[in-house]
């Protein structure tokens, strides 16, 4: 046998990838980069990779009935699922930065971890995230927090269903789409009833409806969307109460999906399921607005980790392939694919450390607008560069066993969770028209790197112009033309990073292909100028192997 290329395995994702130590560096804690560089061996160890193809080829299996007939609406795992989540909430990836001192770097070292550890496989960061997610909904009442949030930080993975008060880790999920509405949740036709004095603290009700999409039902405890007669209102639903029975939680069946396979994603009927109510009647879609910003961040990690793998396995390929007598790294048409792959992994892994630093910042505005910027970008970059690194392989690269299929099939679920293209162009056009600190926090980030580059800042002059203008526009024209507008704020955003962070050959193959013009249709097409950067980028993206 010749001319084979090794397997990609013993190697440190974190310590392997300049973006990520950099983002440390430069806004983190030391003393969490050790941490990381452990999380990174093992996210690119053997076992680590045998873990996320048997979770993916062993799907959750649903068991509505115990074996004497009683409904128990259990879905069973693989070992390897439960292996992923051992080390993913060990590595405290879960809800524990929200229990750590502001300005910590709490958030941005959980966010590098989990883009670090997500790489290893992408399905059980569902559960992950949405535990990390549900905190900062919770905090907003201190007795629920009381019950859950020490559980949701806790660092030991503790799974089955029993009582929260007989469990030392637990993990949160979300109920709010159905099948009549989809993303829009006022739409909702599941009804909430006050019923006091319930086995559940704080103000309780009795849920019954249906939901459409309820991932990880394993978990422990649920943010649920429900009509009042106030409107839809944001309940906090444990599947077991606190004498151990069950609370009306029917599996009605789990999803046959394209990717994400290993994640169990159901359909939930609510049948007098009792429910603490979370915030205030009518103000659920408010209540669970920061959980829903929180995985929206999520999002973007989650598809540049995607990007950053995909990435390092068609370098891999192509420094161990040969053709026509030299590896395919020195061919020139490759260098420019790889090296244009490169810079968009770069962009996306930069923007998405950036948000993490402002959720440690507390700088709300500049999230607000930035989070749905990137979560539109980002995500909808990534099924185009995931299929191009997939072709740097050729057809070794379409069979299952060199994990770029598996990374197509999971590319396309972050630009739909948590609202598709058009929920979260939308949700920017709102904050564009109705939040003016948004669209001032944007703007100072981004004029940060005035002056660096006339491209840039005539790039910052136009998409800032567009902003202004947009208040001039009818409805239809401005939702006509918001797709190109969080295209231009993302462009220009990322482009104000790389600038600031990245070293010059990046940041000038980037203007030069992103905002001059100087780019084709598809990966590999920049401009012959860029040339004599393009083996130095696939260097810098790639060092190990």
């Amino acid at each position: 046998m010749t001319n084979q290329v090794p397997p990609l395995t013993a190697y440190d994702v974190f310590g392997s990838d300049p973006v990520l130590r950099e983002a440390m560096d430069r806004w983190g804690s030391p003393t969490d980069v050790p941490e990381l560089h452990h999380l990174g061996s093992r996210a690119g160890s053997a076992e680590a990779r045998l873990w996320g193809d048997q979770a993916d080829r062993n799907t959750p299996v649903l068991r509505t009935h115990s074996p004497t007939g009683e409904r128990i609406d259990e879905v069973d795992f693989h070992p390897a699922w439960h292996e992923l989540l051992t080390v993913a909430v060990g590595a405290g990836l879960t809800a524990e930065p929200w229990t750590r001192p502001p300005g910590s770097g709490a958030h941005l070292r959980r966010a590098v971890g989990f883009m670090v550890w997500s790489q290893a496989e992408a399905g059980h960061g569902c559960p992950v995230s949405m535990t990390y997610a549900a905190a900062p909904a919770l905090q907003s009442d201190p007795t629920l927090a009381a019950v859950w949030l020490e559980r949701l930080a806790s660092r030991r993975y503790d799974p089955g269903l029993r009582p929260v008060s007989e469990k030392v880790g637990a993990l949160a999920g979300m109920g709010m789409t159905e099948k009549q509405g989809g993303s829009d949740v006022r739409a909702n036709t599941t009804r909430a009833v006050a019923t006091p004095g319930g086995p559940l603290p704080g103000d309780t009700y009795r849920l019954t409806g249906h939901k459409w999409f309820t991932s990880a039902p394993m978990n422990d405890v649920f943010l649920v969307l429900a009509q009042t007669d106030a409107g839809p209102t944001c309940f906090v639903v444990p599947r077991i109460l606190d004498d151990g029975s069950r609370n009306p939680f029917a599996l009605q069946r789990l999803k046959d999906k394209l990717g994400n396979r290993s994640n169990a994603s159901s359909e939930v009927e609510l049948d007098g399921t009792w429910g603490s109510r979370l915030g205030d009647e009518g103000r659920g879609v408010r209540t669970i607005i920061d959980m829903v910003s929180a995985t929206r961040l999520d999002c973007v990690l989650g598809s540049a980790a995607t990007m950053r793998q995909a990435l390092v396995r068609a370098v891999h390929h192509a420094r161990h392939r040969h053709a026509f007598g030299r590896p395919l790294v020195e061919q020139p048409l490759m260098t420019a694919v790889l090296a244009d792959l490169a810079l968009e992994t770069e962009a996306a892994s930069l923007l998405g450390t950036r948000l993490a630093h402002a959720v440690d910042e507390g700088d709300a505005a500049f999230s607000r607008l930035a989070v749905a910027v990137g979560k539109f970008w980002v995500c909808k970059r990534t099924a185009p560069m995931v299929a191009e690194a997939l072709e740097c392989l050729g057809g070794n690269g379409f069979v299952e066993e060199n994990g770029l299929a598996r990374l197509y099939r999971e590319a396309p679920l972050n630009s739909i969770w948590e609202g598709s293209g058009n929920v979260n162009a939308l949700d920017v056009v709102r904050a564009v028209t109705r939040e003016p600190q948004a669209v001032e926090a944007f703007a100072k980030e981004v004029t940060l790197a005035r002056g660096v580059d006339r491209r840039l800042d005539e790039a910052m002059d136009r998409v800032l112009a567009q902003v202004q203008d947009i208040t001039t526009q009818d409805a239809g024209q401005i939702q006509f033309g918001a797709r190109r507008l969080v295209e231009d704020l993302a462009l220009v955003l990322q482009a104000s990073l790389v600038v600031r962070h990245s070293p010059t050959p990046v940041a000038e193959a980037f203007l030069a292909s992103r905002l001059g013009a100087d780019h084709g249709w598809t990966f590999g097409t920049q401009g012959g100028d860029l040339a004599g950067h393009s083996a130095g980028l696939v260097d810098r993206a790639f060092a190990a192997g």
